[in-house]
Parts: C-alpha cells; structure tokens; sequence
C-alpha cells in the first residue's frame, strides 16, 4: 500500500512515528498522525488545514488531545453514555490520580519493544487502510496526506471528535480540499 502514497502522505507517516517518538510513546496512534498532519508546509492539506482555522488552534487541539488522554482516551459520547448510567468519569480520574498521580489513566509510557521500532497502533492502522479506501472512493491513483486527514475524520474516536469540535469534519475538509463532497466517497471505518 505504501507505494501508492505520494510525497506528504509520506512525510505524514515518517513525521507520526516522529511525534511517537519526542513523546516516548509506545506506539504511534491516530493523535501523532493528527500532529504530523499540522505540520505539513504546503499543498492542498496544508490549504484545508488553514481555511477551517484549524491550524491557528494548533494548541487547544493538543490541549483537547491531552484532556482526552488523561480521561484514559474516552470520548464526550463515551463520557455521557456513562453518566447516563450513573458513573462519573471525571470523579473516577480524581480518584485514580489521587491514587497513582497525575495522568495515570494516560496510558503506558517506555513499554517500547528492544528494537526500538513504534508500531502502529490498531486504530492507526485503520486509518491508513481508510486512506486507500477514501483515494479509491475518490478514484484518485495515489494516497495523499488529504486522504490521511479525511480518513481520520471518518473514524469515530477522539481525534475526530476534537477535529470536529475544531470546525473540521469529514464533509467540511472534504469540501475544502476538493471543492464539493463527493458522492463516492468511502467513509466508514
């Protein structure tokens, strides 16, 4: 699949295992490949990026990102399903951080294999099979970094979640990036 990404998707790939890798993250998740995405310098991404005001928001997307690691990864939807039961997910964090100190539920930092190599995670890799089935849709012939961002609007989850409340979703970035939605378009995960 990997020879069918242009240039950016590229570089989108090699700078997410980069952010893997300044975090000492174990695994490079959907959030690197956010972070990778905002780095981008130019093209039609970079365009897209710019034109929803995403890009000046860079740190309340981190911010949001952060927030949803110290809650243990769970989404706003997660969260209200659960209060409606009667749990309360920011008494359980207190209490968890009370217990085992700030950012507990964050996840496991240093469990990387000897090799040093950062797998993808299994939501990750879903984006990057997404990515081709999003270019298919499209009946584009490579996989650009836009195909990457679409893909990771069209995974329901945190890092859509906080794209989303940051006024980029799968229809609004598709149509910056391509003018109009298209109606062949592959959006299911």
């Amino acid at each position: 699949m990997f020879e069918r990404f242009t240039k950016d998707a590229r570089a989108v790939v090699t700078g997410a295992v980069a952010c893997s890798e300044r975090a000492d993250a174990p695994a490079v998740t959907e959030e690197h490949m956010l972070l990778a995405l905002l780095d981008l310098r130019a093209g039609r991404t970079e365009f897209a990026i710019r034109a929803l005001g995403v890009a000046d928001r860079r740190d309340a997307l981190e911010s949001a990102l952060a927030e949803a690691r110290r809650r243990g990864g769970l989404t706003k939807a997660d969260e209200e399903a659960l209060a409606g039961i009667g749990v309360d997910v920011g008494e359980i964090v207190a209490r968890v951080e009370e217990a085992h100190g700030a950012g507990a539920l964050a996840g496991d930092r240093g469990r990387r294999r000897r090799s040093g190599h950062r797998p993808f995670t299994r939501e990750a890799k879903a984006v990057l099979k997404n990515s081709l089935r999003i270019a298919v849709g499209r009946r584009d012939r490579t996989i650009g970094a836009e195909h990457l961002l679409l893909a990771l609007t069209a995974r329901p989850g945190v890092v859509s979640e906080v794209l989303a409340d940051h006024g980029a979703t799968y229809v609004s970035l598709e149509r910056a990036l391509f003018g109009t939605p298209n109606s062949g378009t592959a959006q299911a995960g």
